[in-house]
């Protein structure tokens, strides 16, 4: 079973796409799950312009690199979120944000999602990564505490609103993989289980397995990924280490990332809390074959050191598993 190592593009929407495919193929990845932020993937372009796909998968050829995902976070994000509000004028394109009436932005945002899954299918990938947003993620301190029916409202308005994405999804043989992680519908293990019977377990609708929000929240990362075996659509690499103290806090203190005051602080890969040799004998458990990103995302290291030690890391303990692993009860593709 190969596994390819990409890199995440997210947290280098700021450099040219060429200039990505060029330090990415330096430092050894095997490709790039390339985010919708930049100049890197343009949904809009991508089903407007004939050459743009073929433009994208040349300028990766020309490196060497592949690619098997796509990734719409920002625009995601909202899809479901409430309050619209300048934070997202800040994050989205100008085209979704528009005047910036909330629904406007939730309705432009959604289209852009269906259009994400038309320009995968185009661009030859099967798995776009992304948030989802929440309605009910401002009530997570639960003071003052709202009704249960406001919560079960929340997963109700995510299934109106994604299901017709996912009708797109699956007319284009596409899967959304959605990144479990604080401030959307899908945050832990509990939401996880709630939003999945929300929109009835559809195929079309999986999870991005990324640890280190697991990690922060003191949940078990490794037997998530054997509890949602059938649901691991895509796996992103990012490291957390936790600093608890006594004074240092879980939720972070409104103290920006890399602050030695904070409870929590996404590092380098290999120097975390994560196991990460735990973490890949599982997804060898359940037949995962596809892509092992790299995220890049720890504030105290320069980026340009930091991902080309991820991949030297990963190279040294993604093992390829034995044939006997994939007779394993997990098997996704059985």
């Amino acid at each position: 079973m190969s596994r390819p190592i990409t890199l995440f593009t997210g947290q280098w929407a700021d450099l040219p796409f060429t200039e990505v495919c060029r330090l990415a193929a330096e430092w050894g990845y095997d490709g790039l799950e390339i985010a919708c932020s930049g100049d890197h993937f343009e949904v809009d372009r991508a089903l407007a312009e004939p050459d743009y796909v073929a433009g994208r998968r040349k300028l990766l050829a020309e490196h060497g690199l592949g690619a098997w995902a796509i990734s719409n976070h920002l625009v995601g994000q909202a899809v479901c979120d409430d309050p619209i509000d300048h934070r997202h004028q800040a994050i989205l394109p100008a085209r979704i944000w528009g005047d910036g009436e909330p629904e406007g932005v939730r309705q432009r945002a959604a289209a852009e999602l269906a259009d994400t899954a038309r320009a995968a299918a185009k661009f030859g990938v099967d798995t776009v990564v992304g948030f989802t947003g929440s309605k009910i993620w401002k009530y997570v301190a639960m003071f003052p505490p709202v009704a249960a029916g406001v919560i079960e409202d929340g997963y109700t308005d995510f299934a109106q609103r994604w299901n017709p994405i996912l009708d797109v999804f699956d007319a284009e043989g596409v899967r959304f993989a959605h990144e479990v992680h604080p401030s959307e519908i899908a945050y832990d293990y509990w939401t996880t289980q709630r939003t999945l019977a929300a929109v009835e377990h559809r195929p079309a609708f999986g999870l991005n397995w990324d640890p280190s929000h697991f990690v922060w929240q003191d949940l078990d990362p490794v037997g998530f990924i054997l509890d949602f075996a059938d649901r691991i659509y895509h796996v992103d690499c990012k490291d957390t280490k936790k600093r608890f103290d006594g004074r240092n806090g879980r939720l972070g203190s409104h103290l920006p990332w890399a602050d030695a005051r904070r409870g929590w602080d996404f590092v380098s890969t290999g120097h975390g809390d994560v196991d990460w040799e735990a973490a890949f004998r599982a997804l060898s458990a359940i037949g995962y074959a596809g892509p092992i990103s790299v995220e890049w995302e720890d504030a105290g290291m320069d980026r340009l050191r930091g991902a080309a030690e991820a991949v030297r890391y990963l190279r040294e303990v993604l093992f390829e598993p034995p044939e006997a692993a994939f007779d394993s009860v997990f098997r996704t593709d059985k």
